[in-house]
C-alpha cells in the first residue's frame, strides 16, 4: 500500500528558502525529502524536549541562583 501523502503549501523566509533549496541540490536530494526529514526531526526531537521543563520554571530557577550565588559558592566549598 502506497503511503499516503499530503499537500500544502508553506510561506517561508526567502533566505531560509534558498538555503533549502541550495541544500536539496548539494545532497542530490529532493526538496520533498528534506522537507520530510527536517519535519520529522523536529517533531521527534524537538518538540517532546519543550516540555521536559516549563520555561517559567526555568525562569524561576536561574533568578534563584542568581539571588543565592554567593551562598551556593560557599556551600560547594
Amino acid at each position: 500500500m502506497p503511503a499516503t501523502t499530503k499537500k500544502f503549501t508553506p510561506e517561508i523566509d526567502a533566505k531560509l528558502y534558498k538555503e533549502f533549496v541550495s541544500a536539496a541540490k548539494q545532497n542530490g536530494q529532493s526538496q520533498r525529502y528534506i522537507l520530510e526529514q527536517a519535519l520529522a526531526f523536529y517533531l521527534h526531537n524537538v518538540v517532546p524536549l519543550q516540555y521536559l521543563v516549563r520555561h517559567e520554571v526555568m525562569k524561576d530557577f536561574e533568578q534563584s541562583v542568581a539571588a543565592n550565588r554567593d551562598l551556593i559558592q560557599r556551600l560547594a566549598k
